[in-house]
């Protein structure tokens, strides 16, 4: 569904009074007015009719994004958001399971606000996991009823508390905690304004431990070589000899002593000599030619 059809861009230049004060000319659905709406949307997908539950619900959304303004993040965005989030559910309710619209769009507004802060608030990735989105939007809460507002570190007995309480592990605590301190910071920020460091910015101390095409080339050319000199080498085996060393060291297949015993009807002992004895006789043609 096109989010046009909401007709409210809530643009930086409508601030939250106004935007509060033109949704509120929209009344709000009774249960079977919900239903009604809704199972008439089911059927005939008609425009006007969505328009007539999302406009009712747009209230709602404010109220969910409200929740989350301690993040700092802009609430126009946010609520934008969150409207989207009301359409998809619009899309995806099923009336007829006896769930009320307003109950099941708050599950999708939040889902669509709470991805929203995750993609936004930080420019490194941090709720990937359950656990860790839990954690997210869970712990500045608990540190504000625990009236934890500055950067100390956790207790001990603090960062138990909140493990069990969310159920998570105390190191996830801790990692989430430290990460919710810390800032981004950009990677072109000059390191310091003194001249001793030339105007070095961040960028310029990263370590790239991905070899040079120098050390590409000369590991290419030294592999080459390597099997040059094994191809030659091994032609000093006989067939059993190179059967016995290509099936024990060089097939992806897990081929036991056992097996090769009852293929050459020797015992397991003599299997591993003849290994062992191959490996030795290649080493020693290789010296040779080297």
């Amino acid at each position: 569904m096109d989010t046009s059809l909401i007709g409210l861009d809530f643009t930086p230049e409508i601030n939250m009074a106004r935007y509060l004060q033109k949704i509120r000319r929209y009344s709000l659905l009774s249960q079977e007015e919900e239903y009604a709406l809704a199972v008439k949307y089911k059927e005939t997908q008609d425009k006007a009719v969505a328009y007539k539950l999302i406009t009712s619900h747009l209230r709602l959304v404010v109220k969910v994004v409200l929740k989350y303004k301690g993040y700092g993040l802009p609430l126009n965005e946010m609520i934008s958001e969150g409207n989207i989030g009301l359409i998809y559910a619009i899309n995806k309710f099923e009336p007829d399971k006896g769930f009320r619209f307003s109950t099941y769009a708050l599950w999708w507004i939040k889902a669509s606000v709470q991805k929203y802060i995750l993609n936004a608030w930080s420019l490194v990735k941090l709720g990937t996991t359950a656990a860790q989105k839990k954690l997210f939007f869970n712990l500045r809460k608990i540190k504000n009823n625990l009236q934890l507002t500055d950067d100390r570190e956790l207790s001990t007995e603090i960062l138990n508390d909140i493990a069990s309480y969310l159920d998570v592990s105390v190191q996830e605590v801790t990692d989430m905690n430290t990460r919710l301190k810390a800032h981004d910071g950009s990677l072109n920020a000059v390191v310091n304004n003194d001249d001793s460091e030339g105007g070095a910015e961040w960028m310029d101390f990263i370590y790239d431990n991905k070899p040079n095409q120098e050390d590409q080339l000369a590991y290419r050319e030294i592999t080459t070589y390597r099997r040059r000199l094994f191809r030659q080498a091994i032609t000093v085996l006989n067939p059993r000899e190179k059967d016995i060393l290509y099936k024990r060291r060089m097939s992806e297949e897990n081929i036991t002593l056992d097996d090769l015993s009852r293929v050459y009807n020797i015992s397991k002992e003599r299997v591993r000599q003849i290994e062992l004895n191959s490996i030795r006789k290649i080493s020693k043609a290789i010296e040779t030619m080297q």
